[in-house]
Formats: C-alpha cells, sequence, structure tokens
C-alpha cells in the first residue's frame, strides 16, 4: 500500500466552490474536458458518445438537487470533482504506488505507468472522484490542470485551473488553502466554507461555500376589477390567453 508524504509542505493547492453562485451551466465540465484531452493525463477517452449507451471519462461533473419547499425552496447546482484530501483514502489503498499526494503543493495525482488499472481507487473514494478509462485501463482524475497552473509561458491570470478560467459567474476560485492569508482562505472563512462530508475524516483541500439564505418573496397583489396589469402580470395574462 502506498503512504503519505513524510514532511508535506504547508501550501495545499485546492478549489472552492461557491454554491450560492453556481448556475449549473456545466462550463466548468466542458472545459476541464477539452483542456485535459491533450493535458497530463490525456487522451480523455469517448466511447459512443452519441448512441444510447456513451461512456467517457470526465473530471467534473455537475449535480442539481432541490432544497427547501415551496417559496423557500431553490435549485442547488453542485460541482464535484476530486477534493485532493489530506488524508485521500485513493492513496493509501493504491498496491502499486500509482495513486500519490505531491508533498510540495498537495495535490492528488496518478502515475499512469504504475497503475494496474485495479479500481481499488475508487472503491475507496467516498466522494466518486475517481475515473476508469476502458480505452487505455487505468485510472484517470483531476489534477488541478498541474500543466497550467505551472506553465510560465501562460500570462499569470491563465495559471488557474481550466475550471476556474471559464466559469461565467467567478463561482470557482483557486489558491493555497494552507496559507490563512491567501484570497481563497480569507473567503472561506468570512462565508462558512466547509468540507464534504467532514465525519469521514479525509481532511479535503476543496472547500463549498453554502448557499446563502433567501428572502421569502412578498406575495404579488393581484390587480384590482378592471384595471390593466403591469409588468411582469401584462406578461403572465398575455402567456394564459393563448
Amino acid at each position: 500500500m502506498t503512504s503519505l508524504p513524510q514532511n508535506p509542505s504547508a501550501k495545499k493547492l485546492g478549489l472552492v466552490i461557491d454554491l450560492d453562485t453556481c448556475v449549473g451551466c456545466h462550463a466548468c465540465a466542458v472545459n476541464c474536458k477539452e483542456w485535459n484531452a491533450g493535458g497530463h493525463m490525456a487522451p480523455l477517452t469517448d466511447l459512443e458518445p452519441y448512441g444510447a449507451e456513451p461512456e467517457g471519462v470526465w473530471f467534473n461533473r455537475v449535480h442539481a438537487y432541490e432544497a427547501g419547499d415551496g417559496a423557500a425552496g431553490r435549485t442547488v447546482h453542485f460541482p464535484r470533482s476530486c477534493l485532493h484530501c489530506e488524508e485521500p483514502a485513493c492513496v493509501t489503498v493504491c498496491p502499486t504506488g500509482a495513486s500519490y499526494k505531491r508533498a510540495a503543493d498537495g495535490i492528488v495525482l496518478v502515475n499512469e505507468d504504475l497503475c494496474i488499472g485495479c479500481k481499488l481507487c475508487s472503491w475507496a473514494c467516498p466522494y466518486g472522484a475517481r475515473e476508469f478509462d476502458e480505452d487505455v485501463g487505468v485510472m484517470k482524475k483531476c489534477t488541478l490542470c498541474v500543466d497550467r497552473i505551472y506553465n510560465e509561458t501562460l500570462p499569470e491570470a491563465e495559471r488557474v485551473p481550466a475550471c476556474v478560467s471559464t466559469c461565467p459567474v467567478s463561482a470557482r476560485h483557486f489558491g493555497d488553502l494552507g496559507d490563512p492569508e491567501s484570497d481563497v482562505s480569507k473567503l472561506v472563512a468570512s462565508r462558512g466554507g466547509y468540507d464534504l462530508a467532514p465525519d469521514m475524516g479525509y481532511r479535503p483541500t476543496n472547500k463549498y461555500l453554502p448557499p446563502r439564505a433567501r428572502p421569502t418573496p412578498a406575495p404579488v397583489p393581484a390587480a384590482a376589477a378592471g384595471e390593466q396589469p403591469t409588468g411582469l402580470l401584462r406578461w403572465v395574462d398575455r402567456l394564459l390567453s393563448l
């Protein structure tokens, strides 16, 4: 079995995802797929993409849930990818050392040359963040775009994961969560950011910012008898008359 780094750096690169802002557009998933199709973990297989049973490798997935009831309810979009845990079960169960956690920055990666495709890491990961590439027979996962974030040929502003660079509403943030003075750490502190399923003890580096409370909407007053509806009411009235 694989052991974790004995003297890890204090640096912990990771993502902060704002569940209040995410609109579920899937741009993060699509740009992740595009970048990594030629990046560190390339290729990302797609089998029968337009068939009845498509199969492929995705590092980012976005789920949607209905939270609350009635007027207080809302749809919460929940992006999911590797959380780069401080105590990653995927690393400790790997029999070949293919899955490993970097001491320098805390990123969890897979060495494809050592991976035998046994899938133990996928069974051990409680977050469902591992992907088996059937075409090449190895496990793959989010790398935080190591080939972008350390690429000095790119402008500094572009040295962020592909999912962060493409988010149209800035719901995704990247930085050093091991530094309490970093922008991402301050964001987590100010918004009450939290770990996903902390009771399992894997200490994920990535954090989620909770949805903000929504005020209860005021009831829309009914139009007085004989009064012509205006604004939104007029629009609804036209729809009902079609």
